[in-house]
This record gives structure tokens, sequence and C-alpha cells, in this order.
């Protein structure tokens, strides 16, 4: 199974903790120290799973928005977008589950036109006042449907949002551009004249879902 590279220091500290407590009750038998190794394995099972990276080969098109996350839909609303697309667009919301994979992979191909981190709350992801309010990372790309931008958002539990892109990238879409540790969200905006496929309360996968053509 291929993992992301940002889980690897988890996934090791995750094994050698639950070894040692393996070592630790077999040389001490004790029904505690059995139970304590046991949900240690399983923890350490569950930080492998949760850092999966699969590969993902779907649709793919200049008039095509793909889903950058794993998740459920959550919101598909109408909105502003003063930082990049500077005027009205469709954003799309996708919630990110502690099952749900959390590599996150580019919508639409083009340059990266926007790059930008905001500080903020740690608030629940799936709450509408997140998307202002809680930390997370804009970028914006320059597309053949026009400008897009995706937003890692910060959640509950999430406190790390990596993304690898910069100013002047292309991007390649379905490509990884980065992933939200632990439980997160991501918005896409996209022009008006996009027509949307997907539905609040649908599951979408990064990569294969679209959520909308131009």
């Amino acid at each position: 199974m291929r993992l992301a590279k940002e889980g690897i220091p988890f996934v090791v500290a995750s094994d050698v903790l639950a070894l040692a407590a393996v070592v630790f009750a077999a040389t001490r038998p004790s029904l505690w120290l059995w139970l304590l190794a046991a949900v240690l394995l399983i923890v350490a099972g569950w930080v492998v799973y949760f850092f999966r990276d699969p590969e993902r080969e779907g649709d793919r098109g200049d008039r095509l928005v793909i889903s950058p996350a794993d998740g459920k839909i959550v919101m598909i609303t109408e909105v502003d977008e003063p930082a990049f697309i500077r005027g009205r667009a469709i954003r799309i919301s996708v919630f990110m589950n502690i099952f749900s994979v959390h590599v996150n992979r580019y919508p639409v191909s083009g340059t990266v036109e926007y790059v930008q981190y905001n500080p903020g709350k740690f608030l629940n992801a799936a709450a509408e006042k997140s998307s202002l309010d809680n930390e997370q990372m804009s970028v914006g790309i320059e597309s053949p449907l026009g400008r897009i931008v995706v937003r890692q958002i910060a959640g509950l539990i999430a406190r790390r949002i990596v993304t690898y892109s910069r100013h002047g990238d292309l991007a390649a879409q379905g490509a990884r551009f980065g992933i939200i540790r632990f439980g997160s969200r991501v918005d896409i905006f996209v022009p008006t004249t996009c027509g949307v496929r997907v539905h609040v309360g649908q599951q979408a996968s990064a990569g294969l879902t679209i959520l909308a053509e131009g």
C-alpha cells in the first residue's frame, strides 16, 4: 500500500509504540497489558489506513472539474470569492472524516497563480463559519474553464495543512498537491457558468468524482 510521505513518521511512531507494548505484555503477563497492546495495535493499523495514498485514474478534460478530496459533499452554494476569482462563484464543500483518504489533488489543469495561507481557528470543519474563520490555505489556478480556487481548511482535529503548490507551478488535473492531517474540509470555487454534477450528501473521491462541468 502506498503511503503519503507526511504520514511516515506517524506510522513509524505508532508501530514502535505498539511493538513495545506487545513485548512488555509478553514479559510481564497481565490481562490489562495485553488489552493495552491490542488497542495500540489497532491504532497502529488505523494510522497506516489513514495515511494511505492510492493511485487514482479517472475521467480527465479541460471542461471537467474533478473532486480535490475524498469525503461527503456538505454544501453547494453561490458566493463571492474576492481573493482570486474576484466575483461570484459556486462553492462546493467536501468534508473529510477520519476514515477518508486525506491526500488532495488538483481539480483542473492550468497554472498556479495564487497561493495564500490564512491563520485562524479550529472550528468544526463541517460548519459554515469554518470557511471564513478556520486556518486555511488557498490555491488559485488559471485554467481553461477560468479561475478556480481550491481551499484546504483545518478542522476541529486537523492541525496541519500541507500544500506543495507554489506560484507559477503547472497544475496537472488529478495530481497530488497537498494533504490535511486528521480530518478536515476542502472547498472548491468554480465559475458560475459551470454545471454542478453532484448533490449535497453525496460521497466524492479525489481524482475520480466529477464535481462540475463547463
